[in-house]
């Protein structure tokens, strides 16, 4: 079952061959000039010394536990999974390490390990698991053997010119160029597509490449694979369909899937995913072919991506849960440290990247990561500063995009993007709500448990298609119980909302607006989102208005997945004895219905509390409008869902509807003191005073006597404009697309 197990550090070293031999390299991430400034400051900077002996620890246990290149079996999450990908960490770091201690311990474990590998490789069938549309050798996919190639050849870089010209043939021959061809020239449907897969797949070829010298090889990763037929009906395995328009290679996955702000179109949890190989390669790129200027391409896009990259964490750092994204993965990642450290180095010594670099309190170990650890002790760190920012979608930045406001303590997440290629959901309009960097509503994120063999060999579940990606699982309007795009992939890819009006001038009252043509059919659908600080609160509000406008009478749903403790509701409403579905397709199959009730035409409100927060929805609701208690979980058999609540506001057999609602943080509660304090709502009453197609009015009165007027202008989002208003008698004017008045 495995090869055999080598305690590899008592054999010979080579240095009676590498001194016969030029000394090229390392010229890849690390360098001559690099190595030798990096040994000069040892003991001199505390946070490169740190990660320096952080690393040595970690590879030394390994050393010590031995060689094992087991025979792959097993999906991610599985033994022989996990070893091979320890197995090229570890190669990674010990080249590393030969590099900066001079220990050739390091070389030969680096070398041993690739021995074992080029004896076992040519002996390797496709993989046993069947599940990927492009099977790897040394994994169950072509993904997860690019991730090694990628780390595999830095190690190669580090000890090339230490080991001696029969053993680079052996490795070359054997093991390294057979490599590159099986996920590329072996596996088109991986290798020429736009899609984080095939940047991983690109990068793995290029560094190999460069390495190796070989211009064809390096010609094929920029550019990927030419004259390749892919069949029109390949699907991946995350149920994309493979780029069939000419473009691939490395600059194609430049181009297409950034936008010239950086943001990524699959979302920050792919991105982050991602920018380990581009940057890694880039940084190759620099030091190796430094006339292709990489860092200023698409206008410096790399550097950009790291910036709006950070731009899309909550206050802890997480990732906003964009597509399909696990909660939780953060700037602290091992991806967002490399990434920090080279944008930092080659984009100009953005003093507020070393605020980020030293929250993650580590360095890469290479000219990048000195730059930063260096410059850290020289006390030039700036705070990172997150502001309200829109961040464009789109490689000409014209498809639509994603808007943040931010208002201390919270933090408003508004999606009006393109599909996301396969990791995209069909939430259109969609948002989230933090504060504190805690979520208050929430996106679902994705149905998997990524490198937990008990859960799916950690591969996404089938509930990732059924419940995540469906429209009902986010905080977005559904017609007729139908997903957006009717939840087709090739439809949902040709279209993308439009950004209406996002305007942050004013920190006190951010709007940001966008509309949607296309999810169905004959239907218009404008969402417009503010953040507002007012006198009447202690904290921010967010004022939530959705306008859809449609040819015929149809069902809508808006749902808000809260987080927390109900605490009280002025809805009367039923609960069932037992528990039946909502519906039975689109994900409304995943959905209990605990409880239901009808609007009596006042406003409806949930109160809640979070994390000794209490928090109140108010909503204007109008007479038999229904108020359905959700939660997730049904039909649900594996326990691969959480069990969390909803509360979705229904219109049946309405042609035009207008959703408006308040979601307050307004008081806490003490467990120790047992005080509860400002536990209710400051808001009274909401009221719709104008809706027609060219202006929508909402009047806000608080409890304390204030009122006041929000008004937008739906046809003319022009900032120049000035309008004219009569509602109940009384004459409103301003200037662009809204207006916030107090009513006297």
């Amino acid at each position: 079952m495995f090869c055999a197990m080598v305690l590899s550090c008592n054999t010979p070293s080579n240095s009676e061959t590498k001194n016969e031999e030029h000394k090229s390299h390392p010229n890849l991430i690390l360098t001559a000039k690099g190595v030798s400034a990096i040994k000069s400051k040892l003991g001199k900077i505390p946070l490169f010394d740190k990660s320096l002996a952080e690393t040595k620890a970690e590879v030394d246990a390994e050393i010590e536990f031995g060689i094992e290149v087991p025979i792959p079996k097993d999906f991610s999450g599985g033994y022989t999974h996990e070893r091979h990908k320890k197995n090229f960490l570890m190669l990674q770091k010990a080249g590393v390490l030969f590099q900066i201690l001079d220990d050739e311990k390091y070389a030969i474990y680096v070398r041993d390990m690739l021995m074992a590998y080029a004896k076992l490789y040519p002996t390797l069938p496709i993989h046993p698991q069947e599940r990927s549309y492009a099977r790897g050798k040394l994994f169950w996919q072509c993904l997860n053997d690019s991730n090694w190639l990628v780390y595999t050849s830095q190690a190669y870089d580090c000890i090339y010119d230490w080991l001696s010209k029969e053993e680079r043939t052996i490795l070359e021959n054997d093991l390294f160029r057979p490599f590159a061809d099986f996920i590329s020239s072996d596996n088109p449907q991986f290798f020429n597509r736009v899609h984080n897969h095939s940047t991983w797949g690109n990068v793995a070829v290029g560094m190999i490449a460069l390495v190796m010298d070989d211009d064809s090889l390096l010609q094929r990763a920029l550019y990927g694979i030419k004259n390749v037929n892919l069949d029109a009906n390949m699907k991946d395995n995350d149920g994309g369909f493979i780029n069939r328009e000419g473009k691939s290679g490395f600059f194609a996955n430049l181009d297409e899937p950034f936008s010239p702000d950086g943001y990524y179109t699959e979302g920050p949890y792919y991105q982050r995913y991602a920018m380990y190989p581009f940057l890694i390669f880039a940084e190759a790129l620099q030091n190796k072919k430094p006339e292709l200027k990489i860092f200023e391409y698409k206008d410096s896009v790399l550097i950009k991506s790291v910036n709006a990259l950070i731009n899309l964490s909550d206050e802890n750092g997480d990732f906003f849960p964009i597509n399909d994204a696990q909660k939780g993965m953060s700037y602290y990642s091992r991806e967002l440290v490399t990434a920090v450290d080279i944008a930092y180095h080659f984009g100009g010594h953005n003093p507020q990247l070393l605020g980020i670099a030293e929250k993650q309190g580590r360095v890469v170990l290479d000219d990048s990561g000195l730059s930063v650890a260096k410059d850290i002790e020289l006390g030039k760190t700036e705070p990172f500063v997150k502001s309200s920012i829109e961040l464009r979608d789109g490689p000409e930045g014209d498809q639509g995009g994603l808007g943040i406001l931010r208002n201390n303590p919270m933090e408003l997440v508004f999606k009006y993007a393109a599909q996301g290629l396969s990791h995209g959901h069909y939430d259109k309009l969609s948002f989230s709500l933090y504060e504190d960097g805690n979520e208050v509503l929430q996106d679902y994120g994705l149905a998997r448990f990524v490198n937990i063999e008990q859960k799916g060999g950690g591969n996404y579940l089938k509930e990732n298609t059924t419940w995540a990606k469906q429209t009902i699982a986010h905080n977005s309007v559904v017609q007729n119980e139908q997903s957006h795009f009717n939840g087709d992939y090739e439809t949902g890819s040709k279209h993308h909302s439009e950004g209406y009006i996002f305007d942050v001038t004013h920190p006190d009252l951010q709007v940001v607006s966008a509309k949607e043509n296309n999810a169905y059919p004959e239907t218009a659908i404008q969402r417009t989102m503010a953040i507002i600080k007012d006198s009447s609160h202690v904290k921010p509000f967010v004022l939530d208005i959705v306008k859809v406008a449609s040819n015929k009478a149809n069902q809508y749903d808006l749902p808000f997945y809260y987080l927390g403790q109900l605490m009280k509701t002025n809805i009367e409403y039923t609960s069932p004895k037992s528990l039946t579905q909502l519906g039975s397709a689109n994900g409304y199959q995943h959905l209990f219905t605990e409880g239901q009730g009808i609007s009596n035409g006042s406003n409806s409100t949930l109160n809640w509390l979070l994390n000794d927060k209490f928090y109140t929805l108010t909503s204007v609701t109008t007479k038999g409008d229904e108020l359905i208690f959700a939660r997730i979980g049904a039909n649900d058999p594996n326990f691969n869902l959480r069990r969390e609540p909803a509360l979705i506001l229904r219109k049946k057999n309405t042609k035009d509807a207008l959703f408006v609602s308040i979601i307050e943080s307004h008081g806490t509660y003490s467990p120790v003191s047992e005080f509860a304090v400002n536990a209710y709502s400051t808001i009274a009453k909401i009221e719709v005073l104008y809706d027609e197609p060219n202006y929508t009015a909402v009047e806000i009165m608080m409890v304390n006597g204030n009122s006041k007027v929000f008004i937008i202008s739906n046809t003319n989002n022009q900032k120049t404009q000035t309008h004219h208003l009569s509602i109940n008698g009384k004459e409103y004017q301003w200037n662009g697309p809204f207006a916030f008045q107090n009513i006297k």
